[in-house]
């Protein structure tokens, strides 16, 4: 089968870099243009230095980009809306944009949790949201791919299963609390110059209002009051979120492992992680650094009806790049852990 091209935007980000890590390794993919404005010329090892060896490529002006069979957007948020009509003309079978700017389908939604109208709201329906745990169907031959942000992604795999299920109280409001990564503050961003090692390690990103509220609220399958909370730790990668959630009486933890059971039967990268022994016995961002897989685990509380959900995930694959490979594996119709095999590292 010959390999189809790709192209990424803004290479020299996070989210760029993170892609062509993994695409580099794709059996299915050939990397054949990588842009940058502030890089132009230079090797993308310049700024990529863990590639050395890897690839030759150079980055190249974004205005010299030509068509590719998979255009991969991963820049700043608005810039793909900005100039949507010429990167969807470059790509011959499918875009991916790494952004929040598709995420969204209900304009009105985007503008209470963006403060701004949607400037393209006529194309919110053409793409297909890129959590490939929920929407595997709708993904199969997609064309337009909205990848998901990082922190709603950790958030919606721990609590979708169980609203799916039916198992939470009704009315009752939902907490969660992020902890992140310096990179999760900016992973779509193409600026170089950002040094996420300088970041305070309890600053706080966003204490109300996050805008991955708006990703939860759509995803989730219930109406829920629903309160998100970031706080950027001392760590590159990684996020781990806590969710609380009511249950009713008579609910024990077995149902609450059954749900999960259920809905990710058929899910490759998610680990239910409940141990009741040893070091290891919640989901850790660190077991995740490099892999795309979602590690959840829970603990109830049997006198207040309260379960804890943990959720951990490597925010630039799981959260980014990962499920970008991921969704593009299904859309095509590949099998969907090609290229994202990577079992982590430990210790």
């Amino acid at each position: 089968m010959s390999k189809l091209t790709v192209g990424i935007v803004g290479g020299s980000g996070y989210a760029g870099g993170e892609f062509l890590r993994l695409a580099l390794s794709h059996p299915n993919l050939e990397v054949t243009q990588v842009t940058s404005r502030a890089n132009a010329g230079d090797p993308v090892t310049f700024t990529h230095p863990n590639l050395r060896g890897r690839t030759s490529l150079k980055y190249k002006k974004p205005v010299d980009l030509e068509p590719v069979d998979v255009l991969v957007l991963a820049m700043p948020h608005h810039e793909a809306i900005k100039n949507f009509d010429h990167y969807s003309a470059l790509s011959r079978e499918v875009l991916i944009d790494l952004s929040h700017d598709f995420r969204i389908r209900d304009p009105e939604n985007y503008e209470k949790f963006y403060e701004e109208p949607h400037p393209r709201p006529e194309l919110l329906e053409t793409f297909v949201y890129g959590n490939p745990e929920l929407h595997k169907e709708e993904l199969k031959g997609a064309t337009r791919i909205a990848c998901a942000g990082c922190g709603a992604t950790a958030t919606i795999l721990g609590l979708y299963p169980l609203y799916k299920m039916g198992v939470p109280l009704p009315g009752k409001d939902v907490f969660t609390t992020m902890l992140m990564g310096s990179s999760a503050a900016g992973a779509a961003s193409s600026d170089a110059s950002h040094h996420p090692e300088r970041s305070g390690s309890l600053r706080v990103f966003k204490p109300t209002g996050h805008r991955h509220t708006a990703e939860v609220i759509q995803e989730v399958p219930a109406n829920i009051n629903f309160h998100l909370t970031a706080i950027a730790i001392e760590r590159i990668r990684g996020i781990l979120a806590t969710s609380s959630v009511m249950l009713p009486d008579g609910y024990s933890e077995r149902d609450v492992w059954g749900a999960y059971r259920e809905v990710y039967a058929d899910a490759p990268f998610i680990r239910i992680v409940k141990v009741k022994k040893g070091i290891h016995r919640n989901p850790d961002p660190k077991m995740l650094d490099g892999t795309n897989y979602c590690d959840i685990g829970f603990e109830l509380d049997n006198d207040t009806g309260r379960v804890v959900i943990m959720t951990a995930i490597d925010n630039l694959v799981k959260g980014t790049a990962g499920h970008a490979i991921q969704s593009l594996n299904i859309s095509r119709g590949w099998i969907e852990t090609t290229g994202l095999e990577f079992s982590g590292l430990h210790p």
